[in-house]
């Protein structure tokens, strides 16, 4: 099927879906609690919502959010669905050790959260990633794919062609880091730059909520935060040499793939959405109007989206 008719009925799945249901959404923060646990040695924070025997759904956050990024979405899946939200290492209200005390990798932030689900017994559970949720739930897939129902990819790559041209000024810094470290440190902590983090190319700033960049900027500005950005940056090299990896895993396990992605990203282009569907010819792909963190612009329409893809899941199951 060619790539503009894929995106075509995507879209309109997606508007049908819309205009069905989404008035129909329900809200609920009864079942929603916050924890913090021992992982490894590092108090990891995590938001909790939905029955304990209900089907799981694991949540992993982007840079530089947190579990709170997935808070919009927690009490319209919590009727249903056990909902898992951690913060990483060094992210939200995590411990945050130094970089010489703790090994900022990707590799081992998933060690730290498969150790986490480990412990909260989720022995199944459906893979929601955005951005660096993507590094560390291929991680996971990887090394258990018995454990994964499903996955949910919200702008989130796992190809190349979805490095949009901002990724030029980064393989910078990986080329020669000592030289680019200010560089980038200044970037990553910019308020101006944590703002189109959100809002990108939208043409609807106005729907984006202030708070969202002002409290991650502050979280930026916090002692210690532009060494342990700027160190983990650095690994995320280790990503782009591990995508053939988690393509070749798609393209055999074939799992059940929903894909909802906002356009106005200014760092991951439509193409790293579609490219999924190359290797999981089965996912279904949905372009929608958000930013790269898309539920921040399109919440109902990917509660909407989400909800029916697990429904047809615990179909199948039964």
């Amino acid at each position: 099927m060619k790539m503009p008719t894929r995106i075509a009925m995507s879209a309109a799945l997606a508007g049908l879906a819309m205009q069905a249901s989404a008035s129909d959404l329900q809200s609920s923060r009864r079942s929603i609690s916050y924890h913090t646990v021992d992982i490894l040695g590092v108090n990891i924070f995590y938001r909790e919502a939905g029955p304990a025997d209900a089907p799981a759904v694991l949540l992993l956050h982007g840079f530089p959010s947190s579990s709170r990024m997935w808070e919009p979405l927690l009490p319209l899946l919590a009727d249903k669905y056990h909902v898992i939200a951690p913060d990483y290492p060094g992210f939200g209200n995590s411990s945050t050790p130094e970089p010489s005390s703790f090994e900022y990798t990707f590799d081992n932030l998933a060690r730290v959260t498969d150790e986490l689900t480990t412990k909260l017994g989720l022995a199944h559970y459906v893979l929601f990633m955005q951005d660096y949720g993507g590094p560390v739930g291929f991680r996971l897939a990887l090394a258990h794919p018995e454990r994964v129902r499903a996955i949910i990819v919200q702008n989130a790559v796992a190809h190349e062609q979805g490095l949009g041209p901002l990724w030029d000024a980064r393989r910078k810094f990986w080329a020669d880091p000592a030289h680019e470290l200010d560089k980038l440190k200044a970037n990553f902590t910019s308020f101006d730059a944590t703002r189109q983090r959100h809002v990108g190319t939208s043409p609807h700033p106005e729907r984006y909520d202030p708070d969202l960049w002002v409290d991650e900027a502050a979280f930026l500005s916090r002692p210690g935060q532009a060494d342990i950005q700027a160190t983990l940056f650095l690994d995320y090299r280790t990503n782009l040499a591990s995508y053939p990896l988690w393509q070749k895993w798609l393209r055999e396990a074939q799992p059940r793939t929903l894909v909802v992605w906002g356009k106005y990203d200014p760092s991951f282009t439509v193409a790293g959405a579609t490219a999924y569907a190359d290797d999981v010819p089965g996912a279904e792909v949905h372009i929608l109007d958000g930013g790269h963190f898309a539920l921040d612009e399109a919440t109902d329409e990917i509660a909407t989206l989400v909800r029916g893809f697990l429904a047809r899941l615990d179909q199948r199951k039964e």
